[in-house]
């Protein structure tokens, strides 16, 4: 089973040589897509000579249509896309590809992640449930990590599953929609697979993404608007049920800025799925 990962790129070359090198020491079969949108930071000085990676230099729309740049390139199997800011943890490709070989049915499996501060020390854990349509457009969140998302090509070859390029921020929701929407079969993986670093500068956090979350809201039903708070608090009883706010204390493994070339493993002691700044 091979993977094909896409990374979209623009001026983040000392976050994108960390994501490269967990993708790269994965073990599995794996193409690396790198769409740098014409970084002007020095990451053309070393990525178009990095032989882990296929690099491709050329303008796009945005974030969103370098993905589907990368996904029509893609040959693998599984498919999946991980920003420069985030990583995969020591043998997560693995842990997918036994999912996705004992559950041929499934199109989308969703894993754990870790959300880290810019030092790489832990901020809070986030497991997946499988999404809701009504959650999924009045919250303003999501039920999954889109880092530790992965998908067979089938959706992009029947189902044309891509990202919508017209958002910069919700795009990711308004795939999970589209995923809903198409009837795809959804699994959930326990294990951490991923990380997901808090930089201040995630594009979650800028001014549009409210502008972009008001109107996904606006598209949702009008009883799921009234009631927001109670479908809030479903999705934190579906969480709640599946134990996701217990954790027993943890190791885990990434790339830091102070040592880019080895990981480094951080002890958790007491872990929280509350997202303390």
């Amino acid at each position: 089973m091979k993977f094909s990962i896409i990374t979209p790129s623009f001026r983040n070359s000392n976050w994108l040589k960390l994501c490269i090198a967990s993708v790269a020491d994965q073990g599995e079969q794996v193409e690396h897509i790198v769409q740098d949108a014409g970084s002007d930071d020095g990451t053309q000085d070393w990525l178009l000579r990095d032989k882990r990676v296929k690099a491709f230099v050329e303008k796009d729309a945005g974030m969103y249509d370098g993905v589907n740049r990368g996904l029509r390139r893609a040959s693998g199997d599984i498919v999946a896309y991980l920003n420069c800011d985030e990583q995969y943890l020591p043998g997560a490709l693995r842990t997918v590809e036994d999912f996705f070989e004992r559950h041929p049915e499934v199109d989308v499996v969703f894993g754990g992640g870790i959300v880290v501060r810019a030092d790489g020390s832990f901020l809070c854990q986030r497991r997946a449930v499988v999404p809701m349509k009504a959650h999924t457009q009045v919250s303003g969140a999501l039920a999954i990590l889109s880092c530790a998302s992965f998908f067979r090509r089938r959706l992009l070859d029947d189902e044309r599953l891509f990202f919508d390029p017209r958002y910069r921020i919700m795009a990711d929701a308004h795939w999970v929609l589209a995923l809903l929407e198409s009837r795809a079969r959804m699994g959930i993986v326990q294990e951490f697979t991923s990380a997901f670093t808090s930089t201040g500068e995630n594009l979650s956090l800028k001014p549009e993404a409210q502008r972009e979350i008001r109107a996904t809201q606006l598209g949702a039903p009008a009883w799921a608007r009234v009631l927001r708070q109670g479908v809030l608090a479903h999705h934190r009883l579906r969480k709640l049920l599946a134990g996701h706010y217990w954790q027993k204390p943890f190791d885990y493994a990434i790339y830091t800025a102070k040592s880019p070339e080895r990981r480094v493993s951080i002890h958790v002691s007491k872990p929280t799925a509350r997202w303390k700044w």
